[in-house]
């Protein structure tokens, strides 16, 4: 099983076009992407998509997820479902081709530093959610994906179960790189991958040195 979640904009898939995944996830309108969702999408793609996305509400050029040829499923913060083809038995988790989608609550605080000149939260609750993938795997164990999405840190973020962890680091509308750093030492997580950073000048940022303090931590990063 191969999983997307938010492809496309910023320049992240110029040159690629893999139409490969068996399932697209997308957390909130600023990462709805038609395009990006098509050049990733295998023809029996499901979209798992937040309740919220609305392309009338986006400003720039995108289709309806109505509209692509694929299987479009939405979701709200607490949704937990199975997606893909569940061909084959296993009592211990997800079989062979499911992958278990759970969501919880994205945003940003809104007395915290993530706001707009009117002291609106970038990302009000209720605007996206994060994801929890469980993925089968040939290692033995299931892998838990944590895909926060466009969020601070929340209370119960630090109690999920995580083989890899995806954060953003970027900072100006998330959890900075020593926030994400921080949760990644509660999470002990296999591996950390972190996003949203360094697509444009709001998002820079020294993703070495989230690196060096996760490891510092005891938590292992790979870097683009």
């Amino acid at each position: 099983m191969i999983v997307y979640c938010d492809p496309g904009r910023y320049g992240v898939l110029d040159g690629m076009e893999p139409g490969d995944g068996d399932v697209i996830c997308v957390t909130h309108d600023h990462h709805y992407d038609s395009d990006g969702i098509r050049r990733v999408a295998a023809d029996d793609a499901t979209l798992v998509l937040f309740e919220g996305v609305d392309a009338a509400r986006i400003d720039r050029d995108v289709e309806r997820p109505g509209d692509l040829p694929y299987d479009v499923v939405r979701v709200g913060e607490t949704a937990d479902i199975a997606v893909g083809d569940p061909t084959g038995d296993r009592a211990d988790g997800p079989r062979p081709g499911e992958v278990f989608v759970r969501t919880m609550a994205a945003y940003n605080d809104p007395g915290g530093s993530h706001t707009t000149s009117d002291g609106e939260p970038y990302h009000p609750e209720g605007f996206g959610c994060g994801y929890h993938l469980t993925l089968p795997s040939v290692w033995g164990r299931d892998v838990t994906v944590f895909w926060p999405g466009g969020t601070d840190v929340l209370a119960g973020h630090a109690e999920l179960d995580v083989s890899l962890f995806c954060p953003p680091i970027g900072g100006a509308f998330t959890m900075d790189r020593r926030a994400a750093a921080r949760l990644a030492e509660q999470l002990d997580p296999n591996l950390v991958l972190p996003v949203h950073y360094d697509t444009f000048e709001a998002l820079e940022t020294d993703p070495e040195a989230f690196a060096a303090d996760a490891a510092s931590r005891g938590v292992p990063v790979v870097l683009d």
